[in-house]
């Protein structure tokens, strides 16, 4: 490396820079901010026009350019307003998969003013029913499966005004809703964005959590935590840029990338980091039906595609197919990924198979409008274990159970600070007030920094086990049996014992074709951490384990399924 991350960060931040920054007061805390921050989201459409008739969304045969997208997401912007009623505030719900329609109903609803309430697409009618009344949604726009579940609830949601309903199938046909084919009409050539009043603060967003624990809890994003997304995004391409000795990339110029979207446009990656990020730098989406390795192998080589990933496990399965070698994957130039601890070893495996592709993993939260932190390059080669020091704009710290910082290096929960941190959990002040102190994020997950300022993420709180006193790491041990050359997944998780408390246990899908027991498991694990971090049992799991929508392995599926109580 040329330079440390903090002369880059000096020297990318100076003022008069792109990325000069500045402070503000959000909810009454000084906040350091990107001055140059797009104001909303409707800012962010309006800007999208100007990459003019470049290709935007690629789903299956169909493209829509970024002129033509704008359009149909400013004309749409006009019938919810005129013909639905949507004012400033008003929440306008989104549940379908990864179809243009997604993306065109969301920008609308946002350039109406509205509050976007992306929905889990995996929930069934009843979770659907749940969101729809917890946020006091007004319109829905679903596809033919999403609105088919939910025709059992509609009744009973008083608030809910009109359901729009797009790509319907037969016999997914609901009574009383709206084709989209009624509200997308006849575009005209000339159509601007509709006239509302909303600031940067103004509530933009409503995202679920997860929900694997509990009733889901809907993250309340403004515009400014969203818009901030983009900017950090482009500024960690810019700071590894910088660092390696090159120039940083011109925003919107030069080839265009094109991204492939393997995750769910309703979680915050797939949305503020994907779709947001796309818009406004005017790179090409190409969107699947569902997530298939070998398709994805299709997709890169007919689209030419630059950039892809998801979650680890979804680059593993890539470089695991079968018919990775017969693919031409050249163009690829960068592999991302979050969302999932990811295996040390991975870093490695993407230089190799993609020719020096440069990789990089991220962390973030839905709570913190996705990025926070991004290891990539140089650093990513060099500290594989970490996610990387945060974005300038953000402030972590680590510290213990009382709430005070532990010295650099010790263990302790990750805290987070800045723009990107949503306000709250709507219309859960308890829940709010357990987790958000002061402008800062209390993540639940055990973390340290080294003193570069780079952070390790070592578990999730409620993931670490303890086993007679000690504490035990699930991710360490994962990632060592991620090391085992017939491993494909990993999980680890507690089996309750009368004396220890805990004991380690371990739940493995082998790659097809290979074979280990688990004597040999235990022997590979024992070779290379204490004895006491060594699985007592092993269970191998026929197929991927089971995930949410966040790629994120659920492990009390797997403990309930596997541990007697």
């Amino acid at each position: 490396m040329t330079m440390s991350v903090a002369e880059a960060d000096a020297q990318l931040t100076a003022p008069g820079q792109m990325f000069e920054m500045d402070e503000v007061e959000i909810r009454g805390i000084p906040t350091r901010v990107w001055k140059n921050c797009p104001a909303t989201l409707a800012d962010i459409l309006q800007m999208s026009r100007g990459h003019g008739d470049r290709v935007f969304l690629v789903y299956e045969d169909e493209q829509l350019t970024f002129e033509q997208h704008f359009r149909r997401a400013a004309h749409l912007a006009h019938v919810l307003r005129d013909r639905f009623s949507v004012r400033e505030g008003d929440r306008v719900a989104i549940a379908m998969r990864n179809y243009p329609e997604w993306s065109v109903a969301f920008w609308a609803a946002a350039a109406a003013g509205a509050v976007v309430v992306p929905l889990n697409s995996w929930w069934t009618g009843e979770e659907l029913e749940y969101g729809l009344s917890d946020s006091g949604t007004k319109v829905l726009f679903a596809d033919g499966p999403r609105a088919a579940s939910l025709a059992p609830y509609l009744k009973g949601l008083g608030g809910l005004d009109a359901v729009v309903v797009a790509r319907a199938g037969a016999g997914e046909e609901v009574e009383g809703t709206v084709p989209w084919a009624d509200v997308s009409g006849e575009v005209p050539d000339q159509v601007e964005l509709p006239s509302v009043t909303v600031g940067t603060d103004d509530n933009a967003t409503i995202f679920y959590t997860s929900g694997t624990t509990g009733r889901p809890k809907g993250a309340l994003g403004t515009h400014r935590n969203i818009c901030t997304n983009p900017i950090s995004l482009y500024y960690v391409n810019s700071r590894a840029a910088l660092r390696a000795g090159n120039p940083p990339p011109a925003p919107g110029g030069g080839e265009q990338n094109a991204y492939l979207l393997s995750v769910p446009l309703f979680h915050a990656t797939g949305c503020h980091s994907i779709l947001v990020g796309n818009i406004l730098a005017g790179g090409k989406l190409v969107m699947m039906y569902r997530w298939d390795a070998g398709r994805a192998l299709e997709l890169i080589e007919r689209e030419h595609i630059t950039t892809f990933g998801g979650v680890p496990t979804m680059v593993l399965q890539v470089l695991d197919h079968p018919d990775f070698p017969k693919r031409d994957t050249s163009s690829v130039r960068s592999v991302g990924y979050g969302g999932a601890p990811a295996p040390p070893e991975l870093v490695k495996r993407i230089k190799e198979q993609f020719n020096s592709s440069p990789a990089s993993n991220g962390y973030g939260l839905t709570e913190t409008s996705s990025l926070s932190t991004m290891n990539s390059g140089a650093d990513y080669l060099a500290k594989p274990d970490s996610v990387g020091p945060p974005v300038p704009v953000v402030t972590v710290k680590v510290v213990d159970p009382d709430g005070h910082e532990v010295p650099t290096g010790e263990v302790g929960e990750l805290w987070i600070k800045g723009p990107n941190v949503v306000k709250g959990y709507w219309n859960k002040p308890e829940a709010t007030a357990a987790v958000f102190t002061e402008g800062w994020l209390h993540t639940g997950d055990v973390a340290r920094l080294d003193d570069e300022g780079f952070v390790y993420i070592v578990d999730r709180a409620k993931d670490m086990l303890i086993r007679g006193g000690e504490n035990v790491y699930c991710v360490e041990i994962e990632g060592v049996l991620y090391e085992h050359p017939a491993v494909a997944e990993a999980a680890v998780i507690g089996i309750p014992h009368p004396t220890l408390g805990e004991e380690v246990g371990a739940v493995v899908s082998l790659l097809p074709g290979r074979h280990a027991g688990q004597e040999e498991l235990q022997e590979f694990v024992r070779s290379r951490l204490a004895a006491f971090k060594v699985p007592v049992r092993i269970w191998f799991y026929s197929g991927e384990l089971p995930r949410n929508p966040a790629g994120k392995v659920l492990k009390r599926e797997l403990r309930d399924e596997l541990v007697s109580p």
